[in-house]
């Protein structure tokens, strides 16, 4: 069912102040729980509404268990905010935004004066973890980095995807389109209310990153911040029991029911939601291995006039900063 998506007038339902649109895999989690913390901030505990992502959000397929949830209508999704104080900066992530082709001049419809947050990471290095990412989540079905990454020509001729609710999620290419995605939102905000981060300097020194986010939302930058490491990159450890676990959580087939009706009755409630969820993440993930150099090269050699086109737009060396001079 397709969202209403319209302006509205002053004085009706609050609309954000700022949107953290993306990318995923590039600390978006965390910066949206450091902001969270900051008492002159309101986000809401739904992370990910993906309401302005209409390429996602009009499926009628429903989306992956543990990834929030999209609202209906514009009046839903203004409702997210309405626990807001009135001095509060008003915000929300979903970190497709950055990807989607629709999200900028939804956004600017609905809030035209809102600032934007985007977190860009080297692209191999973030396919890589998008890749690791999407097999957690069930949308990519090869194990393989390199072979999902061969896959993509042929499912975009065949316009095929593994999971209904978002067939272009496999399209990895189109994930690393970062100019024409900072395009889209300069053409619908001012340059000034676009904040572009470099996940590098995100790591080398969150606390001044962090800072810098809090500035450009005119919030009090001497607020303790307390650092956080979220959404790290996993492996799926077994592709045939983590098969079986999203049945089991999906709530599908004759294996859910029974796994269900005897982990009740072996746990009667003694173990908890965050300690199942932890012990299963422990049968299911492992760190993932190292990458594959030659294939990162190649990538990086691929997508080497985007990181050149990048540093242009940006004003930035970023082909030094990500190593693409060293490139044979």
């Amino acid at each position: 069912m397709e969202a209403s998506i319209e302006r509205r007038d002053a004085g009706q339902e609050r609309a954000p102040d700022f949107f953290l649109v993306g990318h995923p895999k590039s600390g978006t989690t965390a910066l949206y729980t450091m902001l969270r913390d900051h008492p002159q901030v309101y986000m809401p505990p739904n992370k990910e509404p993906w309401f302005f992502s209409t390429e996602i959000r009009s499926s009628p397929a429903s989306r992956p268990p543990g990834t929030g949830w999209t609202p209906h209508t514009l009046e839903e999704y203004l409702s997210m905010f309405a626990p807001a104080e009135p001095d509060q900066r008003v915000g929300e992530a979903s970190a497709l935004y950055l990807w989607s082709r629709s999200a900028a001049s939804a956004i600017a419809n609905v809030a035209p004066d809102a600032k934007i947050i985007a977190v860009l990471r080297e692209p191999a290095d973030f396919l890589r973890s998008l890749h690791l990412q999407f097999v957690q989540v069930y949308l990519e079905t090869e194990k393989d980095f390199g072979k999902a990454l061969s896959l993509e020509q042929l499912r975009r001729e065949k316009q095929v995807g593994f999971d209904s609710f978002w067939p272009q999620a496999t399209l990895y290419s189109e994930h690393v389109r970062y100019v024409d995605q900072l395009r889209r939102y300069h053409a619908a905000f001012p340059k000034d209310r676009v904040l572009v981060l470099i996940y590098d300097d995100y790591r080398r020194d969150n606390d001044a990153a962090v800072r810098a986010v809090q500035r450009f939302l005119d919030v009090d930058d001497t607020v303790p911040i307390n650092v956080v490491d979220a959404n790290p990159s996993v492996s799926v450890r077994s592709p045939r029991l983590h098969g079986l676990v999203h049945s089991v959580a999906s709530g599908q087939g004759a294996a859910s029911r029974i796994v269900k009706r005897g982990a009740r009755t072996l746990t009667q409630g003694r173990v908890s939601h965050g300690s199942a969820i932890a012990i299963r993440d422990r049968l299911l993930f492992s760190s993932p291995p190292p990458a594959d150099q030659e294939l990162m090269s190649e990538l990086r050699r691929r997508f080497s006039p985007e990181v050149h086109a990048l540093s242009e737009y940006l004003d930035r060396d970023l082909v030094t900063l990500w190593g693409y001079d060293e490139l044979d």
